[in-house]
């Protein structure tokens, strides 16, 4: 399966960062094993701040709404590590 997009119209917005992190480092097979995707890991590609970075700038390209459900998601879920 390919990666949704990371615009308002996917669901990206919909996890915490810790879900996020967790899914770009390890990929999807990495977080939920069987599952196929196109969605590679990039551990030992990225670094962890890579990775954050990366995030954030997606996250900046949110509209207001997606942007602050995101950050309410997280902020129930709690540190990311």
């Amino acid at each position: 399966m390919p990666a949704p997009p990371h615009d308002e119209t996917g669901h990206t917005w919909h996890h915490s960062d810790s879900q996020l992190f967790a899914l770009t480092k390890l990929g999807v097979s990495g977080v939920v094993p069987g599952y196929e995707s196109d969605m590679p890991a990039f551990e030992g590609i990225l670094t962890d701040a890579e990775i954050r970075a990366t995030l954030a700038y997606i996250k900046s390209t949110w509209p207001k709404r997606q942007y602050e459900y995101q950050a309410e998601v997280s902020d129930r879920e709690g540190p990311e590590e």
